[in-house]
């Protein structure tokens, strides 16, 4: 069975082509600059073909049309006929208290989500467009998916999710912790469950997905009972342009000295915060080589960063009593060596010990980069998003066949 799985955003739509008999990814792509005078589309397949034009999308349809031409391609295509393509799997990042689960796509799903765009405003509205587009392109007889970010952290108990402001704004405006990357977490449970040749059930672990957008989540008999984020994609840990949690009274503040608008503190906060806000960069390795230079605000940055990671691990493991396995993954987490030292520096008295030279040692797949006498196993496992929406894809069209 192939699956294609697709992230639609508001100007961009990435897809891969995964054949689900061996998980293997057959092709991938991004539509970069939709709704612009130019954009951009590539084409990648995994033996290394490839395409790039620049073309005008005027909309996510036409996005679509160049991924199925693409797909189709003499050249660069890896199927014959749509028909190869089983199933959609669509990342939808919001799904509020309406999804707790991924679902079929029908017109009642498209109007829940929706109906969820006050919390999301750009993704959920994008993510409508190209349910639809998709359906104009490839069919409405393709079954389609969509796969909910939120849906993970949906089993986080009341205590968890609610925050401490008058309750009526839950009842009347869903102000509530959502959490965010999903996905990715619910992914590494379960590969982290078989890494370590337990059930999941039985998990207690601790993910850190860390990258340009950071999150981390507590995992209890392999089930979320914290994560992060919160309402939106900006609680939480220090990110490369997002503040994380700060001291609330800050925006109001922030919006009288500089005479800020809602929308124009929203852009702050999220936008030109983080990293670069401390130190004029986002990326990681800028970071380290502007440390390498003596910069002073890179430096901090760096510690700033480390240190946020390292408090809600702490916290963490309060809230689990007992935890199996420290993992990291996503873009820092499974490359950045120097990252992965400071959040688990000092922590020997708590049995928490790193290999230095295995954590320095860059090697693929899931690996220990803790040393054997180390209570708590450290854990790298690569993340895959893709292929935990196509999994769940998959095994949601064929329940729904039977």
């Amino acid at each position: 069975m192939k699956i294609l799985v697709i992230n639609a955003g508001s100007s961009s739509l990435k897809y891969q082509l995964i054949d689900m008999d061996n998980e293997q990814m057959l092709a991938k792509g991004n539509c970069e600059k939709i709704g612009l005078e130019m954009g951009i589309f590539g084409h990648k397949t995994a033996d290394g073909r490839e395409k790039k034009i620049e073309i005008r999308m005027a909309n996510h349809t036409e996005a679509f049309e160049q991924v199925k031409n693409a797909l189709l391609d003499s050249e660069v295509g890896v199927i014959k006929d749509l028909s190869e393509v089983a199933a959609i799997g669509h990342r939808i990042v919001q799904g509020g208290a309406l999804f707790s689960e991924s679902v079929l796509v029908d017109e009642k799903v498209i109007e829940g989500i929706e109906s969820l765009i006050p919390l999301a405003p750009l993704h959920n509205s994008a993510h409508v467009q190209g349910i639809r587009a998709c359906m104009s392109v490839f069919g409405k007889e393709v079954p389609e998916v969509v796969v909910f970010d939120t849906a993970f952290h949906s089993t986080m108990p009341q205590k968890a999710y609610m925050f401490a402001v008058p309750y009526e704004y839950y009842e009347k405006y869903k102000i509530r912790r959502y959490g965010f990357h999903g996905t990715s977490h619910k992914y590494i449970a379960k590969a982290t469950a078989a890494f370590l040749g337990k059930p999941l059930s039985e998990l207690n672990s601790i993910t850190m997905h860390l990258g340009n957008g950071s999150s981390m989540s507590a995992v209890q008999n392999g089930k979320c009972i914290d994560t992060s984020m919160g309402l939106t994609p900006l609680e939480g840990l220090m990110m490369g342009t997002r503040c994380g949690s700060i001291d609330p009274a800050i925006v109001p503040f922030m919006m009288e000295k500089k005479g800020m608008t809602p929308q124009e503190a929203d852009t702050v906060l999220n936008k030109q915060s983080g990293l670069l806000g401390i130190c004029g960069t986002s990326d990681m390795r800028d970071v380290h080589a502007n440390i390498e230079k003596g910069d002073e605000k890179a430096a901090l940055a760096f510690k700033m960063l480390t240190r946020s990671i390292k408090k809600v691990l702490g916290s963490y493991f309060f809230l689990l009593g007992n935890v199996d396995s420290i993992v990291f993954t996503a873009g820092i987490g499974e490359n950045d060596e120097f990252v992965r030292e400071a959040v688990c520096e000092g922590l020997e008295p708590f049995g928490i010990k790193v290999d230095k030279k295995e954590n320095h040692t860059r090697k693929p797949g899931a690996r220990v980069i803790s040393t054997p006498d180390s209570r708590i196993p450290v854990l790298i496992i690569p993340t895959n998003e893709e292929l935990e929406i196509a999994t769940t894809t998959m095994r949601i069209v064929e329940e729904s066949q039977k």
